[in-house]
């Protein structure tokens, strides 16, 4: 039996590192204002349930003020509880919408049995959102992904679409009429996993997006959790990658200016230019072999 000293501890400190890294990604970017009104988006999910908690608990502390509301799609997917986010939601008093749209049968309609639903079900859920956002008079609309759904998007991308893109920490709408923040994109996934088992969140499935077989993002997700446990800091570091980009050193002239680079110090630098002349092969003295005809000796 584990000693309830010892769980206390490990549950302040992990309540303690989820702050701590969630009002740093907000900080860093500045997500949330003085007199902002936050959207969460709240899905049933541990993801979703964790920010809420943890954006609570920073509007407590923090030196602004902001106000929080809560909304849920309810997309109408069949045996969804329709009373288990409102009666939660009511006991912990915060004010909260939830939007019934029957997303679930338009993607069930349209997209055909065995491919994935991600694509259209995201799209569609991003639209009403936005619209609920602009009724509720909401300024910041907070997603609920973390550092690794930032990074397996990352790998997808690379992998599957030639592109070098993740998930930004902020983003303003296509419109430029709402701004999207992701609180939780400094968080690893393990440690809001931990949260959810400690507070016993009252979790929802989702049987539509994300519970798919074969997505590529259950892959990237199982490729991160063998270098996490293979190759501990591995994770960290491409993380990190995120937040030190150099364009120079890159091959993409859009963002680099390559075909007018020139030198303009007038002197070579020698740790920065380097000579395409050809190396000269500097020969030591060798004995010559030279036959010698005795006859003319």
């Amino acid at each position: 039996m584990k000693d309830p000293r010892k769980v206390a501890y490990e549950e302040n400190k992990l309540d303690k590192k989820l702050c701590r890294l969630t009002g740093q990604a907000i900080v860093d970017y500045n997500m949330i204002e003085d007199g902002d009104k936050v959207m969460v988006c709240l899905s049933g999910g541990k993801d979703s349930y964790a920010m809420l908690d943890i954006l609570m608990k920073l509007r407590e502390r923090a030196p602004i003020n902001f106000d929080l509301v809560a909304v849920n799609l309810d997309q109408k997917q069949p045996g969804f509880p329709e009373d288990i986010l409102p009666n939660y939601l009511k006991k912990l008093g915060i004010p909260f919408h939830i939007e019934e749209q029957d997303t679930y049968g338009i993607v069930k309609r349209v997209v055909p049995e065995g491919k994935t639903t991600c694509g259209l079900c995201s799209r569609l859920r991003r639209g009403i959102l936005y619209r609920v956002a602009g009724e509720l008079g909401a300024t910041k609309i907070a997603l609920g992904h973390h550092r690794d759904d930032i990074l397996e998007t990352l790998l997808m991308n690379m992998f599957h679409g030639g592109k070098l893109k993740g998930m930004p920490p902020k983003l303003k709408s296509d419109d430029g009429k709402h701004i999207v923040i992701r609180p939780l994109a400094y968080v690893p996934e393990r440690y809001l996993e931990r949260y959810a088992e400690q507070m016993a969140f009252p979790i929802i499935p989702c049987n539509l997006c994300g519970s798919q077989e074969n997505l590529q993002r259950n892959a990237m997700k199982a490729l991160l959790r063998e270098w996490e446990k293979k190759y501990p800091g591995r994770v960290e570091s491409l993380f990190s990658s995120l937040q030190n980009v150099v364009p120079s050193h890159l091959m993409d002239g859009e963002i680099f200016d390559f075909k007018n680079l020139t030198d303009t110090s007038g002197s070579a630098d020698l740790e920065e230019q380097i000579s395409w002349q050809p190396v000269q092969m500097m020969l030591k003295e060798k004995s010559v072999l030279v036959k010698v005809d005795d006859e003319g000796a």
